[in-house]
């Protein structure tokens, strides 16, 4: 989640979507309260352009859209309201606004230090809720690490997969198609953890 205001105050739902859609920042909003998405690295944004242009030229079935990052997601009706890094949505309802995706297939995170925790944690059991949803996808943009959760034919139960290596293949088998992890990290360059470099140099 981005950063909070400055002054606490508490919106409507018809304020937030009102605000958000007249400004530049980007705001998310959960239980009347926005919060101000901060900006991103490169790496993040290599990410994020990777995946997305993996799932429109690679994998668009007919019907289906790619958004990334300036799209809002309704996880929550009039609750929660978060910008994923990249959606997949098939379903013809979300053709019938112009701001909202609300039955998405496939969601894609990449994490940054300040929302690791969050994008793990409190977006994954948010997530799990939305019906339509059926992969959610957590990406490092520190190091290779792809993690993948897959609903099963138990709507309540989910699948677990962690890839590491830049051999490996995402498999979204319920969507009949794949993605190699080299894939996401095109022309990505993983920088060093600061303070070990910081300990090495002081050497």
């Amino acid at each position: 989640m981005g950063l909070p205001q400055s002054e606490k105050k508490y919106y409507s739902v018809e304020e937030y979507f009102a605000l958000d859609n007249a400004s530049e920042i980007r705001y998310e909003f959960y239980e009347g309260e926005i919060f101000a998405i901060a900006g991103t690295t490169k790496n993040h944004n290599l990410i994020t352009d990777n995946i997305r242009d993996y799932f429109k030229t690679i994998f668009r079935p007919k019907g289906c859209d790619v958004f990334s990052e300036s799209v809002k997601l309704e996880v929550i009706k009039y609750t929660y309201y978060p910008y994923p890094d990249v959606m997949v949505s098939c379903d013809d309802q979300d053709k019938e606004d112009e701001y909202i995706v609300a039955h998405p297939s496939i969601l894609v995170e990449v994490l940054s230090k300040s929302t690791a925790e969050y994008d793990k944690d409190f977006k994954l059991k948010k997530y799990k809720k939305i019906p339509s949803l059926q992969y959610y996808l957590i990406v490092s943009q520190y190091e290779c690490s792809v993690e993948l959760y897959s609903r099963t034919k138990d709507p309540d139960i989910w699948l677990y997969q962690t890839y590491e290596d830049m051999a490996n293949t995402v498999s979204f088998e319920r969507l009949h198609f794949t993605m190699p992890v080299a894939a996401i990290y095109e022309a990505v360059s993983f920088m060093p953890p600061i303070e070990p470099l910081r300990r090495y140099l002081a050497e």
